[in-house]
């Protein structure tokens, strides 16, 4: 039998959060991005957010990011990273992903982050989960600043190159890989594995997985590193997933109910 691997994407798939954006207020403090560019950026998110899978959105969005770095020092964006990870990042991390992952390696499996982030970011918060294999975006580096150029943009289909990529390195068998997002700009890199599932989806993935029936996942729990390793997720994965159909449609009304009707009683 060949390896096989387990392909995450990072924003509300893994973390609870935007990777990019969640950087935007030190990256302000330290002076690189003005306010202006904070809107800019939080709405060349949402936009790559609500239409990633067309390629003139994609494109887009890159460039604009390109734009926005072209000058930093690659050196003070890494400082800033590892010094506020761990308030910026690390609370926000889902005990349902971090239990998944565990139970992917568990069972030999390798455990790989594909995020349109930038490196800088994705490998640090890759490290803090235990996971040393990623796919990121790379911007183009000279003279230790970044020339606003993209050197690979991982988004849509080239997540499927880079995956692809790696696992003819590897050996890996994608038909039996593992792939996880919540976006259908990930629909070709879910497409591309045997065991495709959709994480917190978005109404287009959602519609595609229940149409495929692909497994649905919901994660609900952020929860930061020292308390996951004492502490059992607050919610198992098996228990997190969410089948396709009439029956489990019942199933999350009666949840949702269920979970109100504890509410108020508490």
């Amino acid at each position: 039998m060949g390896r096989s691997a387990a392909f995450f994407d990072l924003d509300k798939t893994v973390i609870a959060k935007s990777s990019a954006l969640a950087f935007g207020r030190p990256f302000y403090r330290d002076g690189l991005i003005t306010r202006r560019d904070v809107v800019k950026s939080a709405y060349a998110q949402l936009m790559f957010r609500l239409g990633g899978t067309d390629e003139q959105t994609m494109a887009r969005t890159r460039d604009y990011l390109a734009t926005l770095c072209k000058g930093w020092q690659v050196d003070q964006v890494r400082q800033i990273v590892a010094e506020t990870l761990h308030e910026l990042i690390n609370p926000y991390v889902y005990a349902e992903a971090a239990a998944l992952i565990e139970e992917h390696r568990a069972a030999g499996r390798d455990v790989v982050l594909v995020s349109a982030s930038g490196d800088e970011m994705v490998r640090p918060i890759g490290e803090l989960l235990g996971v040393p294999d990623v796919i990121a975006t790379r911007m183009t580096i000279s003279e230790g600043r970044y020339t606003g150029e993209v050197e690979f943009y991982a988004a849509g289909p080239a997540k499927v190159d880079a995956v692809s990529e790696l696992a003819k390195a590897r050996g890996y068998d994608l038909a039996d890989c593992f792939a996880y997002s919540d976006s259908s700009s990930d629909i070709p890199l879910l497409e591309c594995v045997g065991h495709p599932t959709a994480v917190n989806p978005d109404r287009a993935l959602r519609k595609l997985a229940s149409e495929n029936s692909w497994p649905v996942l919901e994660f609900r729990h952020p929860i930061p590193v020292h308390r996951r390793l004492r502490e059992r997720p607050a919610v198992p994965v098996a228990a997190a997933a969410i089948g396709v159909g009439v029956g489990v449609a019942i199933g999350i009304a009666w949840y949702g109910r269920h979970r109100r009707t504890r509410a108020a009683s508490t």
